[in-house]
C-alpha cells in the first residue's frame, strides 16, 4: 500500500500548540528536550507540543525534538478520540483534531525526510535509524490503534527494518528494544490471525518480556521511564490490574500531574488491586 504521507503546509503552528512564549513559560534557565519530555510524561501534551516544536524551529536537525512532538500531537488526537466505537465521527466532530493530525503528518513527513536525508549520506547512522524506525511506529500507531484505519504498511516495514538495523548493531539499545516490542505487540493484537506472518509475525508475551526487561535496564532517566510508561500500557491491556497499578503509583512519584496515571488509580479495577 502506498504511503498516505505528505509534506502539508505548517499553518497551525501557534493555533495548535500554543504560542512558544507559553511554553517557555515558568523555565528560568533555555529550553531543553529533558523540558518537553517532562511536560510529555505529565501528560501535559500541549506544553511538550509547544516546546518540542520551539526545540525543533531552533535547530531543524533535531531528530529527537522532531519525534517528541510527533508522539505528543498523538496523544492529544489519543486522548481525543478515546474508546469511542465510532472512531471516524469522533474524529470528525473534534473541533481541535483536524488541526492536530495536520500537525502530525508534517511533523511525521519531517521527521522521516530528515533522518532518510542522514541514512543517505551514512547508512550506518544509529541515531537517524532509531528515529527513523521511531517515527514510523508513532504513525502506524496512530493509524491502527488511535484511528482504526488499516493503513500505513510502506511505514511498518520501514520501522521493522530500522529498528531491527538498530539492534544488531546494538543490542542493548533501550529505546529500539521498546519500540520493537511495540511492534511485536501491534502485530498480535491489531493483525487478523491468518495474517499475521505476511508481516514476519508477533508475540504479544515477547511484547511483554522485553519491555519488563527494557523497563529493569539501567539506563537514562527518560529512557527508563519510557519502558515503564510502556510496561504500565500494556499491563493495562492486558488487563493485568495488579502489575498496572504497582508500575502507576511508581510512576506518579516522578510525574505526580499525570492525569492518565491519576485516573487510572481512581477506577474500581486499580482499587481492588491495591487492597
Amino acid at each position: 500500500m502506498r504511503t498516505l504521507l505528505r509534506v502539508v503546509p505548517v499553518t497551525i503552528g501557534l493555533a495548535v500548540c500554543g504560542s512558544l512564549l507559553e511554553a517557555r513559560e515558568g523555565l528560568d534557565h533555555p529550553l531543553t528536550l529533558s523540558d518537553a519530555q517532562r511536560e510529555f510524561y505529565n501528560a501535559r501534551y500541549d506544553v511538550a507540543a509547544a516546546q518540542a516544536l520551539d526545540l525543533r524551529l531552533a535547530d531543524p536537525e533535531d531528530l529527537a525534538a522532531h519525534e517528541l512532538r510527533a508522539s505528543a500531537l498523538h496523544f492529544l488526537l489519543k486522548n481525543a478520540i478515546g474508546a469511542s466505537r465510532d472512531k471516524p465521527k469522533t474524529f470528525r466532530e473534534c473541533d481541535p483534531c483536524g488541526a492536530w493530525m495536520e500537525a502530525f503528518l508534517d511533523e511525521t513527513a519531517r521527521g522521516q525526510a530528515l533522518a532518510r536525508r542522514r541514512l543517505a549520506a551514512d547508512p550506518a547512522d544509529e541515531v537517524a535509524l532509531f528515529f527513523l524506525g521511531k517515527v514510523d511506529l508513532n504513525y502506524i500507531w496512530l493509524q491502527l490503534g488511535t484511528l482504526g484505519r488499516k493503513t500505513g504498511w510502506d511505514e511498518f516495514w520501514e520501522a521493522r527494518r530500522s529498528l531491527d538495523a538498530v539492534l544488531k548493531r546494538d543490542p542493548k539499545h533501550v529505546r529500539a528494544r521498546i519500540a520493537r516490542a511495540w511492534i511485536d505487540y501491534i502485530v498480535d493484537t491489531r493483525m487478523p490471525r491468518g495474517t499475521r506472518w505476511l508481516v514476519g509475525g508477533g508475540s504479544r508475551k515477547r511484547a511483554l518480556i522485553a519491555l519488563h526487561d527494557a523497563a529493569n535496564t539501567e539506563a537514562e532517566f527518560y529512557v527508563r521511564t519510557e519502558a515503564e510508561f510502556s510496561l504500565w500500557d500494556i499491563q493495562v491491556r492486558e488487563r493485568n490490574f495488579s502489575e498496572a497499578t504497582e508500575i502507576a503509583e511508581k510512576l506518579l512519584r516522578d510525574f505526580p500531574d499525570n492525569r492518565d496515571l491519576l485516573a487510572f488509580l481512581a477506577t474500581d479495577k486499580a482499587v481492588a488491586a491495591r487492597d
